[in-house]
């Protein structure tokens, strides 16, 4: 019989309700979650938690496995924004790449890369390529900002203030993208006598070498995305001689090994964050919205998860038959924003309002402070989405 789950937020897509119902079908699942950001996804849904019985779904952690988002706190004045912003974008762009394929001439250096990558055939393979796009941002909704954090108590042992900050969202690149097909290919062939429906959510036993090398291959690309991160922070701070007051960054498409229920599960969040007992977690908005700062409640109800940003209202296609630039400018205009680069198919408006999301999910996290977004940085136009 297929397993429920629980649901927060009122206005989800039917069709990611509809992800969830099938992924609830599968004899491997155990338990479920749908967060208030959730949208249509390959597989599972995004915003999609989902627990089984000793089996991974490569698919039902994504393909851009171990995505994303750090916050950085800086020493700099926050007037910078304005009376230095020249400098600030000209770091950005001098510290970081965009787009798919992107790479850096002269490679960073990370002991990530000297981790065992021969852990499986597709990280042995595209070693030399993760090396190229270490510290790298890649494309679709990733994007570095700085902007204004705004702290109202001392709970995360700054001042109360406003101070200079530093957001990023990315994840393990064409490498991560890699390991989800293969792996993603290898369960479909394996479980042939699934419907059309449920291909996606195709899994591999954690006994079999196949979900063994998953496994250890996943988590590589966890250290890897986070690395890119590191190396993106680090390099812009230095650019600008700043010292670093605060880091907070958490990570969504991903599996974990939990306890929950008295039983021993992997918890597959894609699209999701963790938001255990005291967990802080980074949950985006917009380019034009405020990103939150908040602290896990331990909800067992959520397998101890929370959103991993606003979520989409609209396909990408369906966003750049919607909007133009003359719509979207004056929009970021009277929100303090300046954008340096993006595709039209993330504006602002394709995106939930990020207030009522977190207000959907007051039983999960408590914010603490918010991040007000004044430069951003995506691909440019025209870039394929890789998330």
């Amino acid at each position: 019989m297929p397993i429920t789950y629980r649901q927060w937020g009122t206005d989800l897509d039917a069709n990611a309700r509809q992800q969830m119902e099938s992924a609830c079908q599968l004899p491997v699942s155990v338990a479920a979650a749908l967060m208030p950001d959730a949208h249509v996804g390959y597989g599972l849904p995004i915003g999609g938690v989902l627990a089984t019985d000793n089996a991974v779904i490569p698919y039902a952690v994504g393909v851009d496995i171990a995505c994303r988002v750090k916050l950085t706190v800086l020493d700099l004045p926050t007037d910078w924004l304005r009376r230095r912003e020249t400098d600030l974008i000209r770091a950005i762009e001098a510290e970081t790449r965009f787009g798919i394929g992107s790479e850096f001439k002269h490679h960073r250096t990370h002991p990530v890369m000297d981790a065992d990558w021969s852990v499986s055939p597709v990280t042995q393979r595209f070693r030399d390529k993760a090396a190229a796009q270490l510290g790298t941002s890649g494309s679709g909704n990733h994007f570095v900002e700085f902007g204004e954090f705004a702290v109202e108590d001392k709970q995360l042992g700054l001042a109360p203030g406003t101070y200079l900050a530093l957001l990023s969202h990315s994840g393990s690149r064409g490498t991560g993208a890699q390991v989800c097909d293969y792996y993603s290919r290898l369960a479909r062939a394996k479980h042939q006598d699934l419907p059309k429906a449920l291909s996606y959510l195709a899994w591999l036993d954690l006994d079999s070498d196949e979900g063994r090398e998953y496994w250890a291959a996943m988590e590589l690309m966890g250290q890897y995305a986070s690395a890119n991160h590191h190396l993106i922070h680090k390099h812009l701070a230095r650019h600008l001689g700043a010292g670093v007051l605060l880091d907070i960054e958490n990570h969504h498409n991903f599996a974990w090994q939990e306890r929950h229920g008295g039983r021993d599960l992997v918890v597959h969040r894609k699209g999701a964050t963790p938001a255990g007992a005291g967990v802080l977690g980074v949950i985006p908005g917009s380019m034009a919205s405020p990103t939150f700062v908040a602290r896990g409640k331990g909800n067992a109800d959520s397998l101890n998860s929370a959103s991993h940003g606003a979520g989409r209202v609209m396909s990408r296609h369906k966003a750049k038959e919607s909007f133009n630039w003359r719509m979207a400018k004056p929009y970021l205009e009277e929100r303090g924003v300046k954008l340096i680069s993006a595709g039209l198919d993330e504006v602002p408006m394709v995106y939930k309002n990020i207030e009522a999301v977190m207000a959907a999910q007051t039983d999960l996290v408590e914010p603490l402070a918010r991040f007000f977004p004044r430069l951003v940085k995506m691909a440019p136009a025209g870039e394929q989405a890789e998330d």
